[in-house]
């Protein structure tokens, strides 16, 4: 009985791509928002504010809805 082959060329894999582009998403979101409440610890007025906005109404959405 001879064995399989498999064509490493055109071999897929549909999972390990999305779930890696989840945690980078995942990963700027925590990025953004530890650096965003740093920044807002040490009496950021201006980049702070703006980091959160951006981790909590943009990159999190994105990171749940992205799939």
């Amino acid at each position: 009985m001879p064995k399989e082959t498999i064509n490493v060329a055109t071999a897929t894999v549909p999972a390990a791509v999305p779930a890696s582009r989840r945690l980078i998403w995942w990963g700027l979101a925590a990025i953004t928002l530890v650096v965003g409440y740093a920044d807002l610890w040490r009496g950021g007025e201006t980049l702070a504010p703006v980091l959160l906005v951006l981790a909590y109404c943009v990159l999190i959405p994105v990171a749940i809805l992205k799939r």
